[in-house]
């Protein structure tokens, strides 16, 4: 029984690995594909599968399937306005999971919704550095310098998101933008 035991958890964990693996190895060619598609519908659709992938707990076990499906319920919560619910149930995943970059995200974009911009700056922080590429974050990032009127911060947040998404809409549309409110405070 024992034998059978410890060859069930040998195979899961194999199983794991692969699929950890295998959701790896699409990452990096769709952030390939990111970065060198120069149509900005054909960059979109590339991003949706970028995310489809973020939202999606990186365990495929039953612990994985409910740590997406509160990461969705979170979501919910705060598209609804319920930040103080949505801040408390990814707070909850992420003591559960604290390597799972997207959850991270989830509570900055919570924080940032609730004026917290330098608590949102540090889950940020975080989430970067499980995920160097996370062009989301670095967006919200640069939402949060704008809110605390740190325009530079701002843009390099912009510009390190479009060395990851060169076509990315809002990095295009606020650099220019912000680069304008700098020059105006020059003068």
């Amino acid at each position: 029984m024992k034998k059978i035991l410890r060859i069930l958890v040998i195979s899961l964990l194999l199983f794991s690995n692969v699929n950890a693996e295998e959701r790896s190895n699409k990452l990096d060619k769709l952030f390939t594909q990111l970065k060198n598609t120069k149509d900005l519908p054909a960059a979109q659709i590339v991003e949706k599968k970028i995310w489809e992938i973020w939202l999606i707990h990186p365990s495929d076990d039953r612990r994985g399937f409910r740590l997406t499906e509160l990461l969705l319920q979170g979501s919910r919560l705060m598209n609804m306005g319920e930040l103080s619910k949505a801040y408390k149930l990814f707070t909850t995943i992420i003591a559960t999971e604290p390597d799972w970059s997207e959850a991270w995200n989830k509570r900055a974009t919570v924080l940032y919704l609730m004026n917290r911009y330098q608590s949102s700056l540090d889950d940020i922080k975080i989430t970067l550095a499980l995920e160097p590429r996370h062009f989301g974050a670095l967006s919200g990032q640069a939402l949060n310098y704008i809110e605390l009127k740190q325009y530079e911060k701002a843009i390099q947040s912009y510009r390190a998101a479009q060395k990851i998404y060169p076509l990315l809409d809002s990095a295009k549309k606020m650099i220019p933008e912000l680069q304008d409110l700098i020059n105006d405070q020059a003068v």
